[in-house]
C-alpha cells in the first residue's frame, strides 16, 4: 500500500504499527515530549541509564516533538497528550504520517477507556499512565523495542473485564464524575444549549460553560463528540 494511501486512513491496523527489526549493534533512540521539565528529567533519568537505549532528544511543547521527531527520526517517541502549540493526538497522527518507522507510547494523567481507544486507532502502539512510569516505563520500552504493544495495568484490566462481561465500571484512577457534572452531561448531549441547561438547573450561563470546561479537561477529550460518545458508552444518555 502506497504511503499515502496508509497515512490518510483514519483507523491504523496494529500489523502497520510495528517496527523493523532493529541491527543488534545500534542503540533503541528515544524521544521524550512533555511540557514539565520535571517530568522529561525523570523518564530521561529512567532510560538513561538503561544499556542499549539512547535519549536522542526532548521536546517541551507539540510543535517541536514534530520538528525533532521529523529531524532524529527516533524508534520510539514517548509522548504526552497535554502541551502547547500542538496537542498530542494531533502530534501522534504527523508523526505516524511522517515518520512510520516511529512507534509513539502515549502518556497520560488520568485513564480513560474512550481515550486509550482513540490514541490506539491513531496509531500508538502503548498507552500509559504518568502515574505509572516509575514502575511501568521500562517494561513498555522492553515490549516496544520488540515490535510489542504495551497497555497500563490498569487499560489491561479493564479491557478484559469489558471484553468478559461488556462492563463500564470505572477502573481505579479514572477520574470520578460528581453528581452535578453528570447532569450537566447528560443535559448538553441531549442537545440542549448552555443557556438552556442553565435555567434547567437554575445556574447561570457561565457556570454551566465552567462546569463543560472542567469536564473536558478532567476526562482529557478534545472535542464535544468525545464527550457525547462517552455519555453513549457510559450509558448517561440513550444512542
Amino acid at each position: 500500500m502506497p504511503k499515502t494511501a496508509r497515512a490518510n486512513r483514519s483507523t491504523v491496523e496494529m500489523e502497520d504499527l510495528l517496527p523493523p527489526p532493529l541491527p543488534a549493534s545500534r542503540p533503541y533512540r528515544v524521544l521524550i515530549a512533555d511540557d514539565h521539565v520535571v517530568v522529561r528529567c525523570g523518564l530521561r533519568a529512567l532510560l538513561s541509564g538503561q544499556p542499549g537505549i539512547e535519549v536522542c532528544g526532548e521536546a517541551s511543547d507539540g510543535a517541536e516533538a514534530v520538528a525533532v521527531a521529523k529531524s532524529e527520526k527516533p524508534d520510539l517517541l514517548v509522548l504526552d497528550l497535554t502541551m502547547p502549540e500542538k496537542n498530542g493526538l494531533d502530534v501522534l497522527q504527523e508523526v505516524r504520517a511522517t515518520s512510520e518507522q516511529t512507534a509513539v507510547l502515549v502518556l497520560s494523567m488520568h485513564f480513560s477507556d474512550e481515550l486509550a481507544r482513540q490514541v490506539l486507532r491513531l496509531g500508538a502502539l502503548g498507552y500509559m499512565l504518568k502515574s505509572d512510569a516509575d514502575v511501568e516505563l521500562l517494561a513498555a520500552v522492553d515490549h516496544m523495542r520488540h515490535g510489542q504493544p504495551f497497555f497500563t495495568s490498569r487499560l489491561a484490566i479493564s479491557m478484559a473485564q469489558n471484553f468478559v462481561d461488556g462492563s463500564t465500571a470505572v477502573a481505579p484512577g479514572q477520574p470520578q464524575l460528581t453528581e452535578r457534572e453528570v447532569q450537566v452531561i447528560q443535559l448538553l448531549c441531549t442537545g440542549r444549549s448552555n443557556k438552556e441547561v442553565a435555567a434547567e438547573l437554575g445556574v447561570s450561563t457561565r457556570t454551566i460553560e465552567s462546569h463543560r470546561n472542567h469536564i473536558m479537561r478532567k476526562m482529557e477529550f478534545e472535542s464535544f463528540s468525545d464527550l457525547v460518545r462517552y455519555a453513549i458508552r457510559s450509558n448517561l444518555i440513550e444512542a
